[in-house]
Formats: C-alpha cells, sequence, structure tokens
C-alpha cells in the first residue's frame, strides 16, 4: 500500500471531533477535486514519481506504525483509501488490535471493510477541476455522484455524509442529492463549510448554519483550522 504519512492529531471534522487519533494518509485518488487540500495526495506509481516522502508498505507494516503512536482510534485517509485493493486486510489487522477505525471516502468505490465510522464525502458540481489535467484524472459525471455505492456504504456502516458547501447554491444541489435515498439520518448529514482560514469559515456558518438547523442536519466546523491554521499533518 502506498502511505504518504503516519502522524498523530486530533480528529478536527465530523461527529468524532475531538478524537485523538492516529491518521494514516495513503496515496493516490482518481478524482481532482477543485478545493482539494491534500492535492500532494493525489498521484503515485510504482516508481514513486511526483511523491513526496511516499513509501509502499505492507498491511502489516502500516499496523505495526500505527501501534506505536498508542492512540485508541485511527483514521484512514488520503487520497481515496477505498481504492487501494489491500484496504480490506489493513482494517481486519487494525480491529483485531481494537482500534476504532474511521475511513474517510468520496463514496466512489466500494469495499468490504472493518469499519466503524464511514466518513463519506460525495463530490457536488463544486468540485469538478476546471480542466482534465492529464490522463489520470478520469473524471467525469458519475464521479461527482455514486448513489449506489453510497447506499451500499450507508446500509452496512456506521456512517456520516459530509457535504463541502462553498456557495448557497450548493444547498438545493444537496437537497436534490439526498432525495435519491430512501432514509437517511439527518443528524448524519453534515455541512461543512469549504474554506481553509477561520474567517472564510465563519463568514460561511452564518447562512450554513440556519439552513442546518432548518433541515436538522449537522455543521461540520474544520477545527483542525481553528487548533493549528492551515498546516499538513493535522
Amino acid at each position: 500500500m502506498w502511505v504518504l504519512e503516519i502522524y498523530q492529531s486530533r480528529q478536527g471534522e465530523g461527529i468524532w471531533t475531538g478524537n485523538n487519533s492516529v491518521f494514516v494518509r495513503l496515496l493516490g485518488c482518481p478524482l481532482r477535486c477543485r478545493y482539494c487540500d491534500t492535492v500532494y495526495a493525489q498521484r503515485f506509481n510504482e516508481q514513486n514519481e511526483d511523491v513526496e516522502h511516499g513509501a509502499d508498505l505492507l498491511p502489516e507494516e502500516i499496523a505495526g506504525r500505527v501501534l506505536l503512536l498508542d492512540q485508541p482510534h485511527v483514521v484512514l485517509t488520503g487520497g481515496e483509501p477505498m481504492h487501494s485493493k489491500e484496504i480490506s486486510r489493513l482494517t481486519q489487522l487494525l480491529k483485531d488490535f481494537d482500534y476504532q477505525i474511521t475511513i474517510e471516502t468520496s463514496g466512489i468505490f466500494y469495499a468490504d471493510v472493518y469499519c466503524d465510522l464511514m466518513s463519506i464525502s460525495p463530490k457536488l458540481s463544486n468540485a469538478r477541476p476546471i480542466e482534465i489535467v492529464d490522463a489520470q484524472c478520469r473524471w467525469h459525471e458519475e464521479h461527482c455522484s455514486k448513489p449506489d455505492v453510497v447506499q451500499k456504504l450507508m446500509s452496512r456502516y456506521n456512517y456520516q455524509l459530509k457535504f463541502v458547501v462553498d456557495t448557497p447554491e450548493d444547498l438545493d444541489e444537496i437537497d436534490l442529492y439526498l432525495a435519491q435515498f430512501q432514509s437517511v439520518i439527518p443528524n448524519r448529514i453534515l455541512l461543512m463549510p469549504q474554506a481553509t482560514d477561520v474567517k472564510t469559515m465563519d463568514n460561511k456558518a452564518r447562512w450554513i448554519i440556519p439552513h442546518c438547523e432548518s433541515r436538522g442536519f449537522s455543521y461540520c466546523p474544520r477545527m483542525q483550522i481553528v487548533w493549528y491554521g492551515n498546516k499538513r499533518r493535522t
């Protein structure tokens, strides 16, 4: 498994905000979201080109490094962790050591995994790249939404649906997206402002929070920005 970094921090987003966790950031993602804040984790290949400090590790090696950091929670993130062929094996190893596991995913891939919280972030039209940058970016309309995959993930796992919100127009798009599903727990729908600084986040919160209250959704600030600023490994 191609791994960019393994580090300890606090979970800054979602229903488990504040949990001391080990983050395992896997390399590789077929999407090129316009607002991606982990561009450095998008690419990898067998020659490890265009990758800074990446390593090809066995699931057993990853689990061993996680154990050394001695935290009860582990967050598998990326990139797109559900795209990795060894993700099931890694989650099995981590569960054997009684870790509470969060997987952060766009919801475009399904895999049988051990997971205590499936953090699904469906991509709205605000994520579409302005242009396709290379042949590895296989972006098309279906990448914005894979409702069949998302439904399967929600049916099997404890979940949260985390939407990145940039403008008020995104709120209508979220309502249309949710209408595709028979049942979604309202307070597991998280609306997170697209922001990399506290001022922008607070400004968007002024109209996102009332919308959440009217729908029974949850507002999802990016607390890592509040705690640490817009920094890597947080």
